[in-house]
């Protein structure tokens, strides 16, 4: 992690050098804004990163001498097939439309994307019994 903290490091200083340079000569602020927000969120990724990098120290990715085999494992949980995703992707698109023509329409976007989304976080939770 810590040739990522340094990477994004690298970049924000770009943003931030850009933003100086922008504010200097164009004079618009707008474009600042968004060089100020690209350089906040550079330095932001850089930090998780380092913090990451200090508290759990160097991956075998960090070493030159690093294995493949090393990093391997149980990755995690992957549901096999589910519906959930879509249903709210589809709440998502009409509260997003609902924005555009009406409040009715973000109601009904937001309840379809509650019901997709409560789905979704408890559709593998064991039932007792």
């Amino acid at each position: 992690m810590k040739s990522e903290s340094y990477l994004f490091a690298g970049v924000a200083v770009f943003f931030l050098l850009t933003d100086v340079a922008y504010g200097w000569f164009a004079r618009e602020p707008a474009g600042v804004a968004a060089l100020t927000v690209s350089c906040f969120m550079a330095s932001v990724i850089a930090f998780f990163c380092l913090v990451n990098h200090r508290r759990r120290g160097e991956r075998p990715e960090d070493r030159a001498t690093g294995e493949i085999h090393e990093r391997s494992g149980h990755v995690g949980f992957f549901p096999p097939r589910s519906g959930r995703p879509v249903v709210t992707a589809a709440g998502v698109t009409v509260c997003a439309i609902g924005v555009v023509y009406g409040l009715w329409l973000f109601v009904i976007g937001f309840g379809v994307l509650a019901v997709g989304l409560i789905g979704m976080v408890l559709e593998f939770v064991e039932k007792p019994g």
